[in-house]
């Protein structure tokens, strides 16, 4: 695809270069993925691309008549062959002017000229490609009105509008407004660097006074509390914008103060009286609630642009689609690694209730790629997979309510989503490269084999399932040609493939068309791409596999015969001599012209039975999170006769057998033996398999409606081994070398070692399994370093310690689950099922309740904090926001400041309020790069904002005992990370 664009790009008319929008339909890509490609390559964007040969026309009108007006210049570049417009001329004629030291604009024009330079110098500030808005999905869909407003906001002269956003809880308000931030710096209504303040008016809504102060700054004794003027947020977004979020929370005083402030531009810190400040700031506020019973009539009046978010709930569903590909390609940038969305994941996703809209959908997905990410480290693989099991409940249960079910969203699910770390590319579902597949189809045959490869299928199994699989996707790449909105010219094919392949392709359809009559134009686009992608593949020396080739032959002789000759004309006019394989790819091809919905084969039927009302429960959560009604329950009742319930059953088995047999799934009992009988009086191929459950009868129901299934292969699967249908599945085998586990610690090699001694004791006998080699952390010594080490000397079944070395190769196991005793069990897995875990000495149970509120979190490592005041609105903000307290705390802390010193032996602040106010019990920590004043003479560096209620006795002692311990404050004195000090801390509770 880079070849492509440059050879595009290489051969377009330079005075009218390709948009991005342009290379996207003739390349059947969607426009942003054109312009992340194009980036990567270093290529301009097509204003960048022209304006080179656009300024040289200019200088060279100008050099003869530098009176020309604005419109008779245009009307020149126009004749010359420029399609641009007068705007982006005028704009161009004043850049040049500005850096030509030689070149002076005449100050007398006509009227008219004067006017026409006025309207172009601000028309120019719109950017034709703006970039502000191109990361909000809908930008240019439905949500392209509010788009429009936004901007319309940002430009108004002289200093554009107020604007209030309305919307429910997670539709982008937020993100909207960073937007027209970026927008006002792109178009130059605001400098580099401008102010975007935000501020939640929630955070204080229970404290006005404190609400205020956050605004509007306080002078010195404004209230109690305030020891020292202090500036507010509307100063520091002075010439730039302050963002008010949730401004309804805003009090009435408060909303009267902004009023006049977006009126006369003026304003008083809190307890000033004399003379009044002025700040030019343009405020945008967000709201979810009805503005005309939250908001004051005056305060609403000075805010004339209102801009309403429709809730996702309203979007189309390709822009939900397109929301849900943005967050997983974030998740996989965050963590680097490549993640596979499968296609029910993505069905539910696309299907489920989300109140909470964008903002939880976000976190359901981020919820998923976190579960998922266990069975990746413990599976090892090198992407991680996303499945309906990792998703949240919620959203697995909206696709159990038929009647919310979209008919479109089958239209996006054509297989699974790829997403991989700095690309946004996908490989499968809506919107592909319309003509991925050809280019691709070797790479997925190659992919796909090793896959079930790996699943311990037999080559004659792979070579059905592969095959039955591509005929559908042929089936699906017909069709996606067929429903393009845009077809492409030849000539733009030609601009992809190259002449050569389109000619030979037009003589090949020629060919097809002899034997069959007129073929859909559809067929030679799909001809040329996948030639192309053939006599790529041969002139690279790279094999080309069709698994379906015995089958073609044998069965599609007609479409065999023509492929053939069709073949043959490729081999004179190429000069390549193209395999048998080759020809069954052409043949189903023209397949899907003779037989355009041979689309529906018979498939294996799957009957579930069970004793008591069950069955019909688990075949319908089946049926419904696969979207299908394949999957059928009986059930029989504890007192009916056995014989009743055949005959039933036989009925069924009829009804269900598509010609391939049953798998017959049962509970036990006299069940078992019904598939026997059902095959001897029916004839009817059944299979029976016990102890049946609904991840069993999802599992067997998804492989049944796979194409070429068959009815001993999903038995051998779902039979062999049960534990196989979970997300993890013990490794017995044995290793290759010395099994190891690393204990890792940064306060030294005593902890590490007193680890390892904690794990013999919750394991008895892990020594049998793998050393445990405990390593320290000294200075600045490379950790990975050493673990390389080691694992060229052992096979590492795991790290456990204070810190994640992020090795991705390895499983790590923290501290936490050290001290909480679940560490046991996770290694138990890792190193095999058989290992004992049991007679755990008490003394193990070390389990620490000081360790529970710990949070990396609510950790700052020398914060930019000079004063008491905000080391106290840091460390409260912090837990306010994480949802660990209500927002009286920060006063009840001001309170107990004022009473007295909060201090341990006068050098270490242990600030903290009322237990009412605490929500979950929590330690916020602030390690300060220098001492500040707390109280009279005593200046700290290390605070320890304590969120408790009435049971959190055992935490202060265990605190205490800390400060206790002789290396503790230094060492907390020289973390670098939030991590390094909830590490040390851990540590030396063991």
């Amino acid at each position: 695809m880079e070849d492509k664009i440059r050879k595009l790009i290489e051969s377009e008319d330079k005075k009218n270069p390709y948009t991005d929008e342009q290379l996207a339909d003739m390349l059947s890509m969607r426009r942003d993925a054109v312009t992340t490609l194009r980036s990567e390559l270093n290529i301009p964007d097509s204003r960048e691309r022209r304006k080179p040969y656009l300024v040289q026309e200019i200088k060279e009108i100008l050099s003869k008549n530098k009176d020309i007006s604005n419109r008779q210049l245009t009307k020149i570049i126009q004749e010359r062959g420029f399609e641009v417009s007068r705007f982006l001329v005028s704009s161009t004629r004043e850049e040049i002017e500005k850096e030509s030291s030689d070149f002076d604009r005449k100050e007398e024009m006509t009227e008219q000229g004067q006017e026409e330079n006025l309207q172009n110098t601000q028309k120019s500030r719109y950017p034709e490609e703006s970039t502000a808005f191109k990361n909000i999905v809908g930008s240019e869909g439905s949500l392209k009105p509010q788009i429009q407003q936004a901007k319309a906001a940002i430009l108004y002269p002289p200093h554009g509008l107020h604007t209030l956003i309305l919307g429910p809880s997670g539709v982008g308000k937020s993100n909207l407004a960073e937007a027209m931030y970026d927008y006002a710096v792109e178009v130059g209504v605001l400098p580099d660097g401008a102010p975007f303040i935000i501020f939640n008016c929630a955070d204080y809504a229970e404290n006005p006074q404190l609400l205020l102060s956050q605004l509007f700054g306080h002078a010195k004794g404004a209230y109690t509390g305030a020891v020292g003027p202090k500036e507010g947020l509307v100063e520091k977004a002075d010439g730039g914008i302050l963002f008010l979020d949730e401004v309804h929370r805003l009090p009435p005083e408060g909303q009267e103060l902004l009023y006049y402030l977006m009126d006369k531009g003026k304003f008083r810190r809190m307890g000033e009286t004399d003379a009044e400040r002025s700040a030019n700031v343009l405020i945008i506020a967000a709201t979810t609630e009805d503005i005309e019973s939250v908001l004051l009539l005056t305060f609403r009046r000075r805010i004339p642009m209102i801009i309403e978010l429709p809730p996702l709930s309203a979007r189309p569903l390709d822009e939900r689609y397109e929301i849900i590909r943005n967050f997983f390609s974030q998740e996989a940038n965050r963590i680097d690694v490549r993640i596979k969305v499968t296609q029910e994941a993505l069905r539910a996703l696309l299907l489920y209730d989300c109140p909470g809209n964008i903002g939880q959908l976000r976190s359901d997905i981020q919820v998923a790629c976190a579960r998922s990410f266990l069975t990746y480290v413990g599976d090892q693989k090198d992407y991680l997979k996303v499945d309906l099991i990792d998703l949240p409940a919620h959203v697995r249960r909206g696709l159990l309510k038929i009647e919310s079910r979209k008919p479109e969203v089958e239209s996006f699910l054509r297989g699974d989503l790829l997403v991989v770390p700095g690309k946004i590319d996908i490989k499968a579902g809506p919107k592909d490269d319309l003509y991925e597949l050809p280019r691709e189809i070797y790479q997925y045959i190659e992919e796909r084999f090793q896959e079930l490869e790996k699943q311990g299928l037999k080559q004659d199994v792979i070579n059905r399932v592969i095959g039955g699989e591509l005929e559908i996707k042929f089936q699906q790449l017909i069709r996606q040609v067929e429903t393009s909105h845009q077809t492409l010219a030849k000539q733009d094919l030609v601009g992809i493939v190259g002449q050569k392949v389109v000619d030979m392709a037009e003589e090949i359809t020629k060919i097809a068309e002899k034997r069959l009559g007129k073929a859909d134009e559809h067929l030679f686009y799909c001809l040329a791409i996948h030639l192309s992608a053939t006599l790529e593949r041969i002139e690279m020396g790279k094999p080309i596999v069709n698994p379906q080739l015995e089958k073609i032959r044998n069965e599609y002789k007609l479409e065999y015969s023509i492929a053939e000759e069709m073949v043959k004309r490729v081999e004179i006019l190429s000069g390549y001599k193209l395999p048998p394989d080759e020809i069954g790819f052409v043949a189903m091809y023209i397949r899907t012209v003779t037989k355009p919905m041979d689309m529906k084969r018979g498939r294996v039927g799957v009957v579930v039975l069970s004793h008591g009302r069950v069955a019909q429960g688990m075949a319908d959560v089946a049926n419904r999170l696969l979207g299908v009604n394949h999957a059928v329950g009986i059930e029989m009742s504890l007192d009916e006769k056995p014989e009743s319930a055949l005959e039933r059953t036989i009925e069924t088995v009829k009804k269900a057998d598509e010609g391939k047999g049953v798998l017959l799934l049962v509970d036990m009992g006299s069940l078992i033996t019904f598939g026997e009988i059902i095959t001897k009086r029916t004839g009817i191929p059944t299979k029976t398999v016990g102890r049946v459950d609904t991840v069993m009868v999802l599992e067997a129901t998804r492989r049944a409606i796979l194409p070429d299934a068959q009815l001993d292969e999903i038995v051998e699967i779902i039979d062999k081994d049960k534990t196989g249908l979970g997300r993890f599945v013990p490794q017995d085998s044995e290793p290759k070398e010395k099994r190891a586990i690393i204990t890792l610690c940064i306060t030294g090699e005593g902890t590490a070692v007193r680890i390892k001694r904690l794990i013999e004791k919750m394991l008895p006998g892990i020594e049998e399994k793998a050393e445990i080699i405990p390593v320290g952390i000294a200075g600045d010594e490379d950790v990975l370093e050493k673990i390389k080490k080691l694992k060229s000397e052992y096979d590492v079944a795991a790290i456990v310690g204070s810190i994640n070395p992020h090795d991705n190769s390895t499983p790590f196991i923290s501290l936490e689950e050290v001290v909480d005793g679940s560490a046991a069990k996770k290694l138990q897995n890792i190193l095999g099922g058989n290992l004992p875990l049991k007679n755990i000495p008490a003394d193990v149970k070390i389990h620490s309740p000081l360790a529970d509120v710990i949070h990396e979190e609510l950790i700052l490592v020398e914060p930019d904090y000079s004063s008491k005041n905000e080391v106290l609105d840091g460390l409260a903000d912090l837990l306010t926001k994480g949802g660990y307290v209500k927002n009286g705390f920060l006063l009840d802390i001001y309170k107990r400041e004022i009473m007295g010193p909060t201090l341990i032996e006068g050098k270490y602040a242990i600030p903290h309020g009322n237990p009412e106010n605490v929500i979950k019990p929590a330690i916020a920590i602030a390690i300060l790069k220098e001492p500040i004043d707390w109280w009279e003479k005593n200046a700290v560096d290390l605070v320890f904002m304590l969120a408790l209620n009435e049971e959190s006795k055992e935490m202060v002692l265990e605190l205490y005992d800390l400060f206790k311990k002789p290396d503790f404050i230094a060492k907390l004195r020289n973390s670098k990370t939030p991590a390094d000090v909830k590490g040390i801390m851990l540590e030396l509770l063991l």
